[in-house]
Order: C-alpha cells, then sequence, then structure tokens
C-alpha cells in the first residue's frame, strides 16, 4: 500500500488575515458553495448592511422560498459578542435564515443555537457552520464548510398546530417541489437545494446574480418554466431581455420551441417563459408527467440559454468599461 499523506487543517489566518477586508469578502465570492452545504441556494444581496450602528458581514437570501438570510462570521472561535450581533441582525432583518459562520464553535454556543431552532417556528432557522482548511502534505488547500448546527425539521412539525399551519395545498405544493428539486440535485446536479416550500414557485441559481430558472404554476390552469430577469435595475433588465429577444430565431430554432416573451413594461422584472396545461390539483400520474416537463425544459434552458446570456453580459460588461474608460479620458 502506497505511503499516505499527512492530512493538516491549517488556521483561517494563515489565508485571510483580517476578517472584514479577507474572509467576509472571500465568503461573499464563496456564498454558493456555502448555500450548497446547507441545502439552501443562496444569492447574495448585500455586503456590511446596516442594522443601525452595527453592520451585518452578508446579507442574502434562499432562491428557492425568497426567504431573507443573514450571515455573520468570524476568523476565530465563536463569542457572547458575536452571537449578540447575531441575534440583533435577525431581529434588524426580520430573517428566516440565521447563519453563524466560525473557525471553531463553542459548545455553549452550539447548545444556544440548538435550542433557538427547538424554540422557533418551522419558518425560522439557525446553522452553526464551521470552515475548514484542509491541506495535504504540500498539496493545494482546500476549503469545506462543515455545519455543525442546523434545523431539526422532524422537532419542528411536532410543535402544536396554529392557524398558519400549511394547508394541504400547501402540502401539494410542497409534496411537488420536493420531488423536483431532490431528482434535479440527485440527478443532475441542477441544485443544492434540498427543501421543497409549500408555494406555487421554485425559483434556482443560474450563477448570474439576477438571473434565475422557474418552474410555477401559473393562473389559468397553467405550469410555466421559465427564465426570470430581475438584476434589481429596470434599465439593465430591460437592456438584457432587448439583446436576447434580438437573438430570439437562432434560441428557438436550437431550442425547438417558442417562448412567451415577456418584457413586462408595467414591472421591472422580464420573463421568457414556456407553458403547458397543469395545475397542483392534477392526478398524481398527470402530476408525474407536469415534473417531467419542467425537470425536461429546465435543463434545456440551462444548456441553451446560458451561453447566450453569458455573451450578452460579457459585451455589455466590456462596452460599459469602454465607456468609462472614455469618459475618464475627456475628464
Amino acid at each position: 500500500m502506497s505511503k499516505f499523506g499527512e492530512l493538516k487543517i491549517l488556521p483561517l489566518r494563515e489565508l485571510w488575515p483580517n476578517e472584514a477586508s479577507d474572509f467576509t469578502s472571500w465568503l461573499a465570492s464563496n456564498i454558493e458553495a456555502l448555500g450548497k452545504a446547507l441545502g439552501l441556494e443562496l444569492e447574495l444581496i448585500e455586503r456590511e448592511a446596516s442594522v443601525g450602528d452595527f453592520s451585518l458581514d452578508l446579507l442574502a437570501k434562499d432562491l428557492g422560498s425568497s426567504r431573507t438570510a443573514i450571515i455573520e462570521n468570524q476568523l476565530t472561535q465563536t463569542d457572547h459578542d458575536h452571537l449578540g450581533k447575531l441575534l440583533t441582525y435577525a431581529a434588524g432583518f426580520s430573517a428566516s435564515i440565521v447563519i453563524w459562520v466560525s473557525e471553531s464553535i463553542r459548545d455553549e454556543h452550539r447548545q444556544a443555537l440548538e435550542w433557538l431552532n427547538q424554540r422557533t417556528d418551522t419558518e425560522t432557522q439557525f446553522f452553526g457552520v464551521i470552515t475548514e482548511v484542509l491541506q495535504i502534505d504540500d498539496s493545494r488547500p482546500a476549503y469545506n464548510f462543515k455545519p455543525v448546527v442546523f434545523p431539526n425539521e422532524w422537532q419542528k412539525s411536532k410543535k402544536p398546530k396554529t392557524s398558519s399551519t400549511i394547508s394541504s395545498k400547501g402540502e401539494k405544493y410542497r409534496s411537488y417541489f420536493q420531488s423536483l428539486i431532490d431528482e434535479l440535485r440527485e440527478n443532475y446536479r441542477f441544485t443544492g437545494a434540498k427543501a421543497g416550500q409549500p408555494q406555487s414557485w421554485y425559483s434556482f441559481s443560474t450563477g448570474i446574480k439576477g438571473v434565475l430558472y422557474g418552474a410555477n404554476f401559473a393562473m389559468g390552469g397553467k405550469a410555466r418554466t421559465e427564465i426570470y430577469i430581475d438584476q434589481g435595475d429596470y434599465d439593465q433588465n430591460k437592456n438584457l431581455f432587448d439583446a436576447l429577444q434580438k437573438q430570439q430565431i437562432e434560441i428557438e430554432n436550437e431550442y425547438g420551441s417558442s417562448f412567451e416573451w415577456g418584457r413586462l413594461d408595467d414591472k421591472r422584472s422580464c420573463r421568457i417563459a414556456l407553458y403547458c396545461n397543469g395545475t397542483i390539483e392534477a392526478s398524481d400520474s398527470e402530476l408525474e408527467q407536469l415534473r417531467k416537463w419542467h425537470i425536461e425544459n429546465l435543463l434545456k434552458l440551462k444548456n441553451i440559454f446560458m451561453p447566450f446570456i453569458q455573451r450578452i453580459m460579457k459585451q455589455q460588461h466590456k462596452n460599459a468599461n469602454s465607456d468609462e474608460a472614455k469618459s475618464r479620458a475627456v475628464d
């Protein structure tokens, strides 16, 4: 047997000397990997988001549920100061997902997070995550997000029922999307999401902020698979949509289907969608066919649409840089 290398855990400060400028910045760039470790699809909203006199490290949202997520990070072992900040930020942003990332978690802080998970409702989740940096001999270091505290969904489901208990229709939606995301994750590595929600839609990350894949039940007994564009700016959304629509013939020929192109001039967002007949009240066999339709088209959107979007956004970025350079030259 070959000789094994030595596995080492490196101190985080060897890679990120400064917590705010180095570690938080790196974590913001790798927020999708953090989300994947937790079974979420996290998208960054803001760094150093203000809550009174304090600043939250990272404000994000879970794309699958649109719930607000807050992330507080440390390069060291957890401490009481950061626990207090974590709760302050959770209240300030009315967060449903609360994530504490650190080099190690003290037992008393682990117990505090577990107690919060036991005492809060099913819509509130607390995570404690250790960041490890591993190295074998002199190899390149590799990071690993290791969740050590996470919500016990079974315990939460045993809480007394209230007026907000999920309806039978909501449970059907949750069951449908649970099956959908499980297959997308396990068979196609399309998503890192793990929990279906009692809602009529589910969104998935494309890897581009503000551009999402969507599987939906729409009005009028229709189901929809879509590219949804909302980058937070009206003109930016419409510019991307218009650039895509200019290539409509090429896109649709390659895809093999015609889309409904929704510029939605009265709204900030845009959508490009396919529709078919289908409701959540359909029979099990019909829902199974609908689930296959959603999966097939989500995969095709990724394979066919994304190269077009990436080329357009690359060109738009290049044009913006060129305009900025010309402006500086004139100044």
